[in-house]
């Protein structure tokens, strides 16, 4: 820098200090704010989605009726303009385009205001960049099911990257609604049914993303899973209790071990007041109780909700009125409540402007962060782009490898070379099938088609012809969801001639109403869809021993018929790498290694339940229908087990406020490497409320090669007993409680018993969320049980 620019620069600074790096991010904030018009301030506060027309494709709920009056790009930016909603991920758009678009735009933006701030660039990124081209990673729910924090974080960090790269700052993902009702069309989003599994996973996906310096938004606060009779933003029951041991704890994990900045509201309205304008839930409990710092963003149209479909509010002034007061910061998709209504209700001194100054902080110190508000930012656009990498697609296999579920097996796995294999069912030649409702083919391109998938998606039936040597037939024999029987015919034929039949049956994912799994596509039972439970049983029928194979976005009640499978393999949208990942592990080439996310239920129509009941939940004499699984929250094989030794000690006790440890170790003797996932879960015999008769506080994924051993360890705070008590306090209670180490929710290896010994004691928002573990390896004994 020379001494004519620096003196330049100096002088600059002074005149803007806003853009003086050497002052706090909240002083030059602050200075800013001092300088602005109330328009100035309000244009922060809200998105714009170019677009997102009613013609758009409705890619979020209500998209054609709240974009209808889409306002003009050049109007809205004359002021300035908080976010850019989807510049990659409303249309298919070439990458290298997109990139040179969106920095083209944020020039054209900087300059229509008189400070020269960019927009805050948001995509989604649920299961990868929801983009044209862009890997299209597993679904949250394969992630649960891969019980593997640290892959996914390196599958986030990877997507943050590719966000980064053409201009992105933010990225809407991961969810962390906790499944409490497998109806629920987003059940495939979660990350699965238990607390601790969410907020593990949820923490180190956020962690990757933001390692990249994008910034992480977490995903619905709180209770949008939990909506009565699992229907997309229906009301939801919960009670406060439950609120706090079962949808808060992944919000928490994420925050204070992910480092999330920024929360997204969720659409619920829980026992009458929708979250969007709870000031108890976003700043009493998220801000006051919890310290979050960052911006809370609004779920799409939710401010105008309040008034449309919620009702608490009269006019889109009143609703900017409750969301401002309740803490959201930013209206997202499109300017609507935060624009003129909000600026009127502020002159006419109806919305105090210290509402708007509180939320336009926090905006200003986010972009700060992000360094949108350096003197010398310019909008650049690479030259190259590739958002489907061979490291991303690696990752998206590994991901999909560790995610598939033997959920059992007769010894017809792994497939014999030579076996004939008939492969039927609608989903076995789909390449959607791989993919959920936020894969950028399935989310938006399924409305273009003329662009075709932009990616090389193998189905189950090209994969098995590729990788394993036997013939293979093939037959359809139905839709996914269409009734018709006119293809069973056929379907028994192939099966007939062969000597295993692969059936491969599921979901198609798609958006209210279009799929059978995804945003608003919610079940009124758990049977398979359409006609394909009677697929299923023609095949049965004819005696060739059935392998059946399941893509889906959620589980689905399999009965009876499950007796006469020979063997059941469940996946959760694995992907676009996903049919080798399966025909890799039906063929014995990788051994399988995923574990139940969610429970998989016995019966279609009793009210389905998570494994997290208190005893009368539970099968009791009380009542005729019994709620147990079919197979259990935690449940997975593989094709060689993991020998388990003596792992049951003296009853000891815990002192509250210390850490009780745990030990057991395990052996591989067999001639191939097995990966198993230990369990820890807490049974808490009598305490002031009732519990769930067992939760999950720990676990540790393991794999071992031949001949190798080794110990898992881990290490409990007291903390992780913690509940909230008779007067909703968050209590460690005194008393015997029991440590069971399992292979799953229902299979017990060996039972700790200990007692918490001292007062009770209430713990605060420092509380303990995570226990730790670690291997120490070493080679296996001979002989060794």
């Amino acid at each position: 820098m020379t001494i004519d620019s620096a003196v330049a620069r100096s002088e600059s600074l002074q005149e803007k200090p806003w853009q003086d790096s050497s002052l706090s991010s909240a002083a030059r904030a602050e200075a800013l704010i001092a300088e602005m018009t109330l328009e100035e301030k309000t244009s922060q506060l809200v998105g714009l989605w170019v677009g997102a027309d009613d013609g758009g494709g409705d890619v979020a709920p209500y998209q054609s009726d709240m974009s209808k009056d889409a306002p003009v790009f050049a109007e809205v930016i004359v002021d300035g303009l908080g976010q850019l909603t989807r510049p990659f991920g409303t249309v298919p758009v070439d990458p290298v385009k997109g990139a040179q678009s969106l920095a083209a735009a944020q020039r054209q933006i900087m300059a229509a205001n008189r400070f020269g701030i960019p927009a805050q660039v948001h995509e989604e990124c649920l299961a990868g960049f929801s983009a044209w081209g862009a890997t299209a990673y597993p679904v949250p729910l394969s992630w649960g099911a891969s019980f593997n924090p640290e892959l996914v974080g390196r599958v986030a960090k990877q997507i943050g990257e590719s966000l980064r790269s053409v201009g992105v700052h933010q990225g809407l993902a991961p969810v962390l609604d906790v499944v409490r009702d497998y109806r629920w069309g987003r059940v495939e989003e979660t990350i699965g049914e238990d607390p601790y599994l969410v907020g593990t996973i949820g923490a180190a996906y956020v962690a990757g993303l933001e390692s990249t310096g994008i910034v992480a938004t977490l995903k619905h606060f709180a209770g949008y899973s939990g909506s009565r009779a699992a229907r997309n933003h229906a009301p939801v029951a919960a009670g406060p209790r439950e609120m706090a041991d079962v949808y808060y704890p992944p919000f928490e994990m994420a925050l204070r071990h992910g480092g999330a900045r920024s929360v997204m509201n969720s659409y619920a309205e829980v026992d009458g007041v929708p979250a969007a304008g709870d000031p108890k839930l976003l700043t009493d409990t998220l801000r006051d109780k919890w310290g979050f710092e960052g911006v809370v963003v609004a779920d799409y149209f939710a401010i105008a909700f309040l008034r449309t479909l919620q009702r608490i509010a009269g006019t889109d002034a009143e609703a900017a009125g409750r969301a401002l007061a309740a803490g959201i910061d930013v209206e997202l998709p499109s300017v609507a409540a935060y624009g003129k209504p909000l600026n009127d209700a502020v002159r006419e001194g109806a919305i105090s402007e210290e509402l708007v100054n509180r939320a336009l902080r926090r905006v200003l110190i986010q972009k700060i962060d992000v360094g949108l508000l350096e003197a010398d930012y310019e909008p650049t656009a690479p030259e190259l782009v590739d958002f489907n990498t061979a490291d991303s697609q690696q990752l998206a296999l590994d991901v999909a490898r560790e995610a598939v579920i033997l959920v059992s097996n007769d010894g017809v796995l792994p497939l014999r070379d030579s076996a004939r294999l008939a492969v039927i069912g609608p989903l076995a030649d789909d390449p959607y099938s791989m993919l959920g409702c936020y894969s950028f083919p399935a989310h938006v391109g399924v409305k273009h088609p003329e662009r075709g998938l932009g990616l090389e998606i193998g189905t189950v039936l090209e994969e098995l012809r590729t990788h394993h040597a036997g013939t293979v037939f093939f037959a359809p024999g139905c839709d996914v969801k269409a009734t018709g029987q006119d293809g069973f015919a056929a379907a028994q034929d192939v099966a007939a001639e062969a000597d295993i039949a692969v059936v491969v049956l599921g979901d198609q994912a798609g958006l209210f109403g279009r799929g059978t799994s995804g945003e608003g596509c919610d079940a009124a039972d758990l049977r398979l869809p359409g006609e394909q439970q009677a697929l299923l049983e023609a095949v049965l029928s004819t005696g060739t021993p059935v392998v059946l194979l399941l893509l889906s976005g959620r589980p689905y009640a399999l009965g009876e018929v499950s007796e006469k499978c020979a063997a059941i393999v469940q996946t959760f949208f694995p992907g676009q790498r996903g049919g080798q990942a399966i025909a890799e592990v039906l063929t014995g080439a990788i051994n399988p290694s995923g574990h139940l996310p969610v429970s998989i239920p016995r019966e279609p129509s009793v009210q389905p339940g998570t494994y997290l009941a208190p005893p009368l939940g539970m099968l009791n004499d009380v009542s005729n229908l019994d709620p147990t699984a079919l197979f259990p929250f935690g449940h997975g094989l593989s094709y060689g087990e993991l020998s388990w030794g003596e792992s049951n000690t003296p009853a000891e006790d815990w002192k509250i406020g210390e850490h009780t440890q745990l030990r057991v170790e395990l052996s591989n003797n067999s001639e191939r490497s097995v990966s198993d996932v230990v369990q820890v879960y807490l049974h808490d015999p009598v305490a002031q409320v009732t519990r769930p008769d067992i939760r999950l506080v720990a676990y540790q994924r393991v794999e071992l090669g031949p001949g190798e051993s080794a110990a898992v360890e881990f290490s409990l705070h007291s903390d992780l007993t913690s509940f909230a008590g008779l007067n909703l306090a968050q209590i460690v209670e005194p008393g015997a409680v029991e440590l069971r180490l399992a292979r799953s929710s229902s299979d017990v290896h060996a039972v700790f018993h200990r007692t918490l010994v001292g007062r009770e004691t209430v713990v605060g928002v420092g509380r303990e969320l995570l226990a730790t573990s670690r291997i120490r390896r070493g080679p296996a004994v001979e002989g060794e049980a």
